[in-house]
């Protein structure tokens, strides 16, 4: 078994509530006979709830040493990325420009849901087509010459919040989870099996790396709900990888072991089939616990789909990432009520 690496953090600003509590799914566990925990990051906050914030107090702090009073990010129309930072920066006195992706971005989607929390923070909202976002890095460099001449100090922020920067706020979490793990029975006895979405890259790439660091032997399974396998291996080793050489120059880690869980896409990104829907459904009458139509219920979908084909799949116990995202079942009332 490989030694923890000595390393110390990046500074960072105290914004989530953490640690999270690892709650055991009781009766998820009986039906699939295996031991399944649930890391409930859905609690960091209220407003900043989800995994995103993690990532921000990292982030947002690097912006703040740099004197920035404006900070730009991206996302779909419903990010949570883009909703917690609208708000840890107003937390922090900071102004917010979102480029949100539309189809049509004449006729915008209603501010309902995390974009009608973009509003309320007072976030400024540009609405860019889908073929426009592809080239999102030309729209902040748009942006932030405009805050610049108009007197600003912008900082930008890539989509997710999936930098090497950012990727730290889940070497942390693994920090907290290697002291869940030890709380428990027989804590030493059994293989760990982290599961979480993999929409931008920066969770999985944090949990990765700190497995690594903290030589935890944890297996990471990241569910694509975007892309696919090839993407994010490259990207999730373009994010550890950027880590390792910005901040862990004199310290040897090997490549960070990961597993991208494919084919459980659907119908596309945000967009989802009644199966997934009724996961989501069918847990909330389990355990009591609400996921998301984007992330969480596609990846949650994935598990248990590859857990009733297969019980020992991904070991006897299984740690499921909960990353927030309650408010983007607002925007899909409608299909919900076809599945109640």
């Amino acid at each position: 078994m490989s030694q923890p690496i000595s390393f110390q953090y990046p500074e960072r600003v105290k914004l989530a509530q953490t640690p999270t509590p690892l709650q055991k799914m009781e009766r998820l566990s009986q039906r699939y006979g295996v031991e399944i925990f649930f890391k409930r990051d859905d609690y960091t906050g209220v407003e900043l709830s989800g995994n995103k914030v993690r990532k921000l107090e990292f982030i947002l702090h690097h912006a703040l040493k740099l004197g920035a009073d404006t900070v730009i990010t991206c996302g779909g129309a419903q990010s949570n990325h883009c909703r917690a930072t609208a708000y840890a920066a107003t937390k922090l006195g900071m102004k917010t420009v979102l480029l949100l992706r539309t189809p049509d971005p004449d006729q915008p989607p209603v501010p309902e849901a995390n974009v009608m929390l973009d509003c309320l923070a007072g976030a400024s909202i540009i609405w860019i087509t889908p073929e426009h976002y592809q080239q999102r890095d030309q729209y902040f460099a748009w942006q932030a010459e405009q805050l610049v001449a108009a007197g600003a100090c912008p900082y930008i922020i890539p989509e997710g919040g999936s930098t090497a920067l950012g990727a730290w706020g889940y070497v942390s979490a693994v920090e907290e989870l290697l002291q869940d793990i030890s709380k428990l029975e027989d804590c030493d006895a059994m293989q760990t099996t982290l599961i979480s979405a993999v929409g931008s890259g920066g969770t999985t790439a944090g949990l990765a790396l700190g497995n690594e660091l903290f030589a935890a032997d944890f297996r990471v399974v990241g569910v694509n709900v975007c892309e696919d396998h090839d993407y994010f291996k490259k990207t999730v080793n373009r994010i550890v990888s950027d880590a390792q050489s910005r901040f862990l120059e004199n310290s040897m880690v090997s490549p960070a072991a990961f597993e991208i869980l494919d084919g459980y896409v659907g119908r596309g990104y945000a967009q989802s089939r009644p199966q997934e829907l009724e996961a989501i459904r069918d847990l909330a009458r389990l355990e009591g616990v609400v996921l998301d139509p984007v992330y969480t219920g596609k990846a949650y979908y994935a598990m248990i789909s590859e857990l009733e084909k297969n019980p020992t799949c991904f070991g006897p116990r299984v740690v499921f990432i909960h990353t927030g995202g309650l408010f983007g079942l607002f925007s899909i009332a409608e299909q919900m009520a076809e599945v109640l």
